[in-house]
């Protein structure tokens, strides 16, 4: 088999009930921008957003029926982890607490109002 030629992601999709709430959660609340916003049919919207700068989005998929969350395996990483866990939790983010492990970068998770989870870690040099 030849090698590949994939060279990065691009986007990680995510399914949501509500399409509008989990835009209003990543831009209003984290801060991300909004990458792409296309209707698709008069029902169906592409939705991208991300960090700003990031090279990877995350697509907000309306999902058929209520997930109850899921653990996406998404880590977004920061320069400081207590000061983002800091921030969020101003924001009425929903974070556990910040873990603090040797040798391990200092990492928290949260959860979008659809109950998914991500992870936030400490960008370490």
């Amino acid at each position: 088999m030849a090698s590949t030629t994939i060279a990065d992601v691009r986007t990680v999709g995510i399914n949501v009930t509500d399409q509008e709430a989990a835009l209003r959660f990543f831009v209003d609340t984290l801060g991300f921008e909004k990458r792409l916003d296309a209707a698709l049919s008069p029902t169906m919207r592409w939705i991208e957003v991300a960090a700003p700068g990031a090279t990877t989005s995350i697509a907000l998929n309306l999902a058929d029926t209520p997930n109850g969350g899921t653990d996406t395996g998404v880590r977004f990483t920061v320069p400081d982890a207590a000061t983002e866990h800091a921030a969020m939790v101003s924001h009425g983010v929903v974070v556990s607490e910040l873990l603090l492990w040797d040798d391990v970068p200092p990492m928290f998770s949260f959860n979008d109002p659809d109950g998914n989870r991500f992870y936030v870690v400490e960008d370490q040099p």
